[in-house]
């Protein structure tokens, strides 16, 4: 399994209580015309001083206010506040108690509680909500408490079931939307294993075919008598070897061997190891930061790096000592080999393998930075952001 498969699905079926507008735009639209038409009409009420009716219509400015200023980012931020709605019910409350047509603020409250509170709670505060015009007029108008009552009871209902309707389409939303990016997540996944599917098939085509066939090749070629060889067939020799290095050279970029078995520290490790056995030259190979794992075609890249990097000093630097350096850093990972051997023009050298360095860096939008000099050596640094 590629290290870069997710191991787990995500969440997609939240709880119905989780299921909260999160975008309150349009419902801070819709409290503030309700508030204002409803404002309008207790101060055109009359039978009520001027006193209660400003009184009704500062607690309705004061509840548009406040949620304007802390209620849209509780709502936001989907954290409930049960403390913040308790305040607004009770300014609707004095509302009320000072002009019943400030009752008509309902229509605005109920979709409020159900985007301030969890759907349990909601529902007893719609309850509570529709009781405040019948409570009130059972100390100050008795003889409306009836028909208060029956109304309570209708809006309280029709409250409760449109909330939870309300409710359960923006969970559908929001699941939708979830399988959605989850699935364009699997589509992206399937392609990436597609292409590394192609790419090991390619190799092992190659291996089978061209690789065995210089194989061959070389070998028949040796078996000829020392004495009838001539100029020729040492050139033919000499081709044979180029092109099955050049055939071995591929089918390691197609197919990482190293990485199958191990991390990416590791193989590249191994590949310092390697050439300290090879050369004879000292190698160290050292990680700093927090070690984690990285898409394929990333490891594939740093570790192909390191391999041409420690090539050209085996190579061509003469060098007495080379040092590995693998760092992680929370945004980037960068690989930097540096050896003490003879220097270069880092601009004259692409037939070092630079070209093919640069290119394969900038496929995974990395930057590769050559440093050489005749007296200090030459280190190559590669970072790729991840």
């Amino acid at each position: 399994m590629p290290h870069d498969l997710p191991l787990e699905p995500r969440q997609v079926n939240a709880p119905a209580d989780e299921a909260h507008n999160r975008y309150p735009g349009v419902w801070e639209s819709y409290l503030g015309v309700v508030a204002l038409v409803v404002s309008l009409a207790v101060l055109m009420s009359y039978g009520f001083s001027l006193a209660l009716r400003l009184t009704s219509v500062g607690a309705i400015a004061l509840i548009a206010v406040i949620h304007l200023v802390w209620g849209r980012k509780v709502i936001i931020a989907d954290r409930g506040s049960p403390r913040l709605l308790a305040l607004e019910l009770a300014l609707f409350a004095v509302a009320v108690i000072a002009v019943p047509v400030a009752n008509w603020l309902l229509f605005a409250i109920i979709p409020l509680i159900f985007q301030m509170v969890r759907l349990r709670e909601a529902a007893v505060a719609v309850v509570a909500v529709n009781l405040v015009p019948p409570v009130v007029d059972l100390f100050l108008r008795p003889q409306q408490v009836v028909m208060d009552l029956i109304v309570a009871t209708i809006s309280a209902a029709s409250g409760i079931w449109l909330g939870f309707f309300i409710t359960r389409v923006i969970q559908q939303s929001v699941e939708r939307r979830q399988l959605i990016a989850d699935l364009e997540a699997s589509r992206s996944e399937v392609a990436r294993l597609s292409r590394e599917a192609e790419r090991t098939h390619l190799a092992a085509e190659i291996h089978d075919t061209l690789a065995q066939g210089f194989t061959s090749i070389i070998t028949l070629l040796q078996s000829v008598d020392p004495d009838l060889r001539d100029e020729r067939l040492a050139l033919a020799v000499r081709t044979a070897r180029e092109n099955l290095a050049e055939a071995r050279s591929l089918v390691a970029a197609l197919a990482p061997s190293p990485l199958a078995s191990a991390s990416l520290p590791e193989a590249v490790r191994r590949q310092a190891s390697r050439f300290a056995e090879e050369s004879g030259v000292p190698a160290t190979f050292r990680t700093s930061g927090d070690e984690r794992t990285l898409p394929t075609a990333v490891e594939v890249v740093l570790l192909r790096a390191a391999q041409e990097a420690l090539t050209n000093v085996r190579r061509h630097a003469g060098a007495h000592e080379a040092a590995v350096l693998l760092a992680y850093t929370p945004s980037h990972v960068r690989l930097v080999v540096r050896d003490d051997g003879r220097g270069f023009v880092p601009g004259a050298a692409d037939g070092f393998g630079l070209s093919g360095m640069r290119s394969r860096a900038a496929q995974i939008s990395g930057d590769l930075r050559v440093r050489s000099d005749p007296e200090t050596g030459t280190t190559v640094e590669l970072e790729v952001p991840v």
